[in-house]
């Protein structure tokens, strides 16, 4: 078997991860296959839009110790992701023909190297990393999930930020042709998201192009996606095709929506109740009974982010 380095081996080219799991039981129906028709293949085909697997990984020091991982069938399953559907369930059923190649991400506006990178040169930025971190969606239930990238501050140094730059736009792919659903979600499309400039930068922040050791399900973001650990789910725009450094604070999805719900920081902030539930406790997925939320869900290095700010007012 031959195994390349994740740096010399083209996104296109990465081994399905449901293929990967399931090739036992693949060749063993492989005679089937041949004497009872196509159905076999046809499944192969349809496991070809699943997650593809990822050569080693480094483990980073950045990673949450201690936590117990959230299943991956349950993170793969149990999903907010609106262009497919607002039932949790919805994701994973409707996002499987997702067409995630090629793929490009532009990064533009105040940085002095504008440019538009394939997957491809995105895996040949940085190395990648493994990093577990907790994830908190504002609905309070939380997983805890091995993500893989590297931080975003890669691929914003690389585009050079002016001295204008303040914070970062996103944009997510929408395409109705793929997205039905989109069109009776309830929110304007594309989805958008921001950060300042300084919460992008910091080493926390991912840009994460796959989870448990593997490409990103289309459900849960594929091909690239933020990951921002002390801030709720809706914070953590999936399917980016558009980062954009800006002057002035961009518009995000959620706050346009309902801007007494969805603050433009949305840190994890336990002190602060979502007018229709309580953040006080969380649910992990998995789980039954519920435990205390974290201030920045635990990640107190980046309260130094937010020094002199009243978080009541700035949620």
């Amino acid at each position: 078997m031959l195994i390349k380095e994740s740096a010399a081996l083209p996104y296109s080219e990465v081994t399905p991860k449901q293929v990967y799991f399931n090739r036992r039981q693949f060749l063993a129906g492989l005679p089937l296959a041949v004497l009872g028709g196509r159905s076999l293949l046809m499944a192969a085909r349809a496991n070809a839009q699943t997650p593809s697997r990822f050569p080693n990984p480094v483990k980073s020091p950045l990673s949450t110790t201690g936590e117990k991982e959230t299943p991956y069938k349950d993170v793969a399953t149990y999903n907010n992701f609106y262009e497919f559907g607002t039932d949790k369930a919805d994701p994973a059923k409707y996002a499987q023909n997702f067409r995630t190649s090629p793929w490009t991400v532009s990064v533009e506006g105040e940085v002095a190297r504008p440019r538009q990178y394939s997957m491809d040169e995105i895996l040949k930025l940085a190395p990648l990393e493994e990093r577990i971190y907790r994830h908190r969606c504002v609905e309070a239930w939380s997983i805890v999930v091995p993500w893989i990238g590297y931080s975003l501050s890669t691929i914003l140094k690389d585009a050079q930020p002016t001295s204008k730059a303040r914070f970062v736009a996103f944009q997510s792919y929408y395409d109705p042709k793929q997205m039905p659903l989109g069109r009776s979600a309830g929110i304007e499309l594309p989805y958008v998201e921001g950060l300042r400039l300084d919460e992008a930068m910091h080493p926390l922040t991912l840009l994460c192009v796959g989870m448990y050791g593997a490409a990103l399900p289309p459900q849960d973001g594929a091909p690239v996606r933020l990951v921002v650990p002390w801030k709720y789910g809706f914070k953590s725009i999936k399917s980016i095709v558009k980062i954009r450094l800006v002057e002035r604070q961009p518009p995000t999805t959620w706050n346009l929506q309902n801007a007494s719900e969805y603050g433009f920081y949305s840190n994890v902030n336990p002190q602060v109740d979502h007018p229709r539930w309580s953040q006080a406790t969380e649910r992990r997925l998995g789980e039954l009974f519920r435990r205390k939320t974290l201030m920045f869900n635990g990640y107190d290095q980046v309260a130094s982010l937010y020094n002199g700010m009243d978080l009541r007012r700035y949620f």
